[in-house]
């Protein structure tokens, strides 16, 4: 061997083991890396989100066996993740779809109705870009399909303020009875059913608990809006008989067949916008807004004025506030856009201008009519009817929670027990008419009162006489009674109308839980 060819070979021979050795390195840092990889709870780099909740790389992502060198010619088979987050909020929920196409017909008439009205997809989507980043994080946290985000389209056009000739409420479309089953609180003062982040977290839940029951997102999704009870009798009718128990295969009514297509139209026309002659408003990748906590009663307006928000924007993020205060004991935050949350707090605190509210609540001690109220609180009646929604010829009852102007007698903030629990109860109001009746031989005022279902103490008063008086056989008495009313009973043609009616609607409550 000559020198230059065994100066070759050292060479060559230090160059494998070198080059051993690198190999050798590199897959003891991997190896480390998979061990301990960052983006565990305890790294706070990659940890993101607000408030009390924080999210780090999903375990799904991290691997449990010891990594292995790949040669050259495997690369081109292998799938590289993306480390850059999507810019575009529309690109974030396309990535996360999950749930199976469904083709058929209905589908494409829906693409087609929806794509011939750019006008309404500008609506919605311009509503939309104020709550679907919120939604998106919440459907990554549970790992579910993101296709549900757009399920507020369908439900409401993405209004929180919607509400359906059934009473469903929000954009959500919460039914009251179901809306109380997953603690959205319904009162006086608030309807959780339009609250952005409860009805989120509502709406949610009952997906994930529908997709329990089914196994299935078409199932699931027939059920939000036909009821689990519904669903799953059709299921165990198509059973019974041999066919099939898919979304495609179950009879339903009109409304649900065209459901799922509805929400298979709008995801077909996120996915490829272009391809329906669609134009979608850009949804930066980043939240639109946060909460902020406050700790007086503070009066909508007001509210708007310290965050420098206009109050219609600032109603589209609070939509569960539906009266003119919010109370600090029943809902401790609110939300404002990202911008805006730091001057809120700043003019929060350097107020000096009065009371943060000028409305409270007071609780009726007795029942009582509407020009009652009004005398004790200091309002005019037309004013506390109408900000309490108290129609014509209807009493309030003892412990209505009632809005009124807050006094300087009245300095405290309202108590979380009202806050939470205020309702407006009210009954009918008796007219009655002064009436003339005979007393019989041996009537006292106590038997004519038994009579007429009054009290003794009433035809007393009436009469200017004692309460265990007695009268004459044919004696006068004044009484006060209900008017009765004229209207003719019904026929029994009019009875069969009224519960047919009456089934429908009870059905018609029950078609959505």
């Amino acid at each position: 061997m000559t020198p230059h060819s065994r100066i070759a070979a050292s060479f060559s021979f230090s160059h494998s083991r070198f080059a051993s050795f690198v190999l050798l390195l590199a897959l003891a840092l991997l190896t480390g890396c998979a061990t301990k990889p960052p983006g565990l709870p305890d790294d706070p780099v990659l940890t993101t989100g607000t408030g009390t909740r924080s999210e780090t790389i999903p375990p799904t992502l991290i691997p449990d066996v010891p990594l292995q060198a790949i040669t050259p010619g495997q690369t081109g088979s292998r799938q590289i993740a993306q480390t850059e987050p999507p810019k575009e909020l529309w690109d974030r929920i396309r990535r996360g779809f999950a749930m199976p196409n469904l083709e058929n017909e209905l589908v494409t008439d829906r693409e087609q109705w929806y794509a011939s009205r750019p006008d309404y997809i500008g609506r919605m989507t311009g509503r939309s870009s104020k709550y679907l980043f919120h939604i998106v994080e919440e459907l990554e946290r549970r790992q579910m399909p993101t296709e549900l985000a757009l399920l507020p389209f369908i439900e409401s056009a993405f209004n929180p303020q919607a509400v359906s000739s059934a009473k469903a409420a929000g954009m959500w479309q919460f039914m009251p009875a179901t809306g109380k089953d997953y603690a959205l609180k319904q009162n006086v003062f608030r309807d959780d059913r339009r609250d952005v982040l409860a009805s989120t977290r509502a709406a949610l839940d009952y997906l994930q608990r529908l997709y329990g029951m089914f196994g299935d997102w078409h199932l699931a999704l027939a059920a939000y809006n036909w009821g689990e009870g519904s669903v799953g009798r059709a299921i165990a009718k198509n059973q019974k008989a041999g066919l099939g128990t898919s979304y495609s295969d179950l009879n339903m009514p009109a409304e649900t067949r065209l459901y799922v297509p509805k929400l298979q139209a709008v995801k077909n026309i996120v996915a490829n916008p272009q391809n329906f002659s669609t134009e979608l408003p850009l949804i930066e990748n980043h939240p639109y807004f946060q909460q902020v906590r406050i700790s007086r009663d503070i009066d909508v307006a007001l509210a708007a004025r310290l965050a420098d928000v206009k109050i219609e924007d600032f109603k589209a993020l609070n939509p569960s506030a539906h009266r003119p205060v919010i109370l600090a004991a029943g809902t401790p935050q609110i939300l404002l856009p990202w911008d805006n949350a730091l001057v809120f707090q700043r003019n929060f605190d350097a107020y000096t201008q009065g009371q943060y509210a000028s409305w409270t609540a007071w609780t009726a001690p007795s029942t009582m009519n509407p020009t009652e109220a009004a005398r004790r609180t200091g309002m005019s009646e037309a004013e506390l009817r109408g900000v309490n929604n108290i129609p014509p010829r209807m009493l309030i009852k003892v412990g209505s929670t009632l809005l009124v102007p807050r006094s300087a007698k009245m300095e405290t903030d309202v108590t979380s027990h009202v806050a939470d629990n205020g309702q407006v109860l009210l009954a009918p109001e008796i007219v009655t008419r002064r009436t003339t009746v005979k007393a019989r031989k041996g009537e006292s005022v106590t038997t004519i009162a038994q009579r007429y279902g009054l009290s003794a103490t009433s035809v007393a008063t009436w009469n200017n006489v004692g309460a265990s008086s007695a009268f004459k056989k044919g004696h006068p008495v004044v009484v006060f009674l209900p008017l009765k009313s004229r209207a003719s009973a019904p026929s029994r043609g009019n009875i069969k109308a009224i519960n047919r009616n009456s089934t429908r609607a009870v059905a018609k409550s029950k078609r959505r839980r």
